[in-house]
């Protein structure tokens, strides 16, 4: 089950009676007890401040399921989160009670090839937060490897860092796709992942970012929050040419890094398309399992095509970049809710509805 948790039933309780927000079955969330592992000599245990709800939170609670990942039994859900710590292991020497941390949802095996290249993002024995069958952090507390709680500057809050999930996303794929002072980005999708993908991307120093989107909200928040040009599309693909020449127009020289954050055929057919010959395509996340898209042509102007799964050693850069104001997460929490079984189904439904919620955050 990984260091979070165990079902009822497991493992001893602590103090007062843990409780977590447990996806029971389609479109069922319920308020249930959830008991907690030891602290190992390497653990802290941490009480939950601020959770925030991932569009992969909301497709288990819609199908039961995201991508190859299926919940076969009740999960607790939720992985972008910030706390408190209330214990630590005996063996912890960076952190203490009292410390406000950021929690890396994700623990590798360490000893696999991938791990000992540093590629531990691709670990096959990843326990990873909410993510079948590994429990989740939309808990009153959990417990997790202390080397994967990065205590936070007194000048960012808990929100923000629980803000550091999603946004080391983007800082990965940035990294990925190489990015800096030289490069013109086109970001597809103004949603949460687009939107820090964004404002990675500027951190990095990218010096012009155009993103596209169907919603017109969604782009003005993008616009609010820094980027150079806009451009409403629509979802049919026969447009995809003459959107091209205004995505490029609105670019105004050539794309050198295009972010598929939507993960669609008509977003990659025109990531593909639009970007420069020799340039580069990031697919980030998790889009639909299977794409038609024209690969013949993009391979024939040698556009590389990227993957970005998940993240590694990004936290202590998102810190950073949050730390020193080169970041403002603040703007993209756009709904709060606290954790009461009413709240917790009416904040995935906020969530699930999209319309002008970016990051619904929970504040326990």
């Amino acid at each position: 089950m990984g260091k979070g948790g165990m079902s009822h039933g497991e493992g001893s309780k602590v103090e007062e009676e843990n409780m977590a927000a447990w996806l029971v079955g389609l479109n069922t969330l319920k308020i249930q007890p959830f008991l907690l592992p030891s602290v190992g000599p390497l653990d802290v245990r941490v009480r939950m401040k601020a959770v925030g709800i991932c569009g992969s939170d909301v497709h288990y609670l819609k199908t039961m399921r995201c991508a190859d990942f299926i919940v076969k039994e009740p999960m607790v859900i939720g992985h972008e989160c910030a706390g408190i710590i209330e214990e630590v292991g005996e063996e912890v020497k960076h952190l203490v009670v009292g410390d406000r941390v950021a929690l890396e949802p994700g623990i590798s095996c360490w000893r696999c090839n991938l791990c000992k290249e540093g590629r531990y993002n691709l670990c096959p024995e990843m326990k990873f937060f909410a993510t079948p069958p590994v429990h989740g952090s939309l808990a009153n507390q959990v417990v997790h490897p202390a080397d994967l709680c990065f205590k936070l500057p007194e000048n960012v809050s808990l929100e923000e860092g629980a803000m550091c999930e999603p946004l080391s996303v983007g800082v990965h794929a940035c990294r990925r796709a190489e990015v800096g002072p030289e490069t013109n980005v086109l970001v597809m999708g103004a949603g949460p992942i687009g939107l820090v993908t964004m404002l990675a991307a500027r951190a990095f120093g990218v010096p012009r970012i155009v993103i596209v989107d169907v919603d017109e909200n969604r782009l003005s928040v993008a616009k609010q929050l820094g980027a150079d040009g806009i451009v409403q599309v629509t979802t049919i693909l026969e447009d995809v040419g003459s959107e091209i020449e205004h995505i490029q127009k609105a670019m105004g020289s050539n794309i050198d890094v295009t972010f598929d954050c939507a993960g669609f055929n008509k977003t990659m057919s025109t990531a593909l398309a639009a970007t420069r010959c020799g340039g580069k395509v990031c697919l980030v996340g998790m889009g639909h399992g299977i794409m038609t898209v024209p690969l013949t042509p993009a391979a024939a102007r040698e556009v590389d095509v990227v993957g970005v799964f998940r993240y590694k050693n990004t936290w202590p850069l998102c810190l950073e970049f949050l730390t020193s104001g080169k970041i403002d997460v603040k703007p993209l929490i756009t709904h709060r809710f606290g954790f009461s079984q009413k709240e917790v189904e009416d904040a995935f439904e906020t969530s699930a509805r999209g319309s002008n919620a970016i990051k619904v955050m929970f504040n326990l």
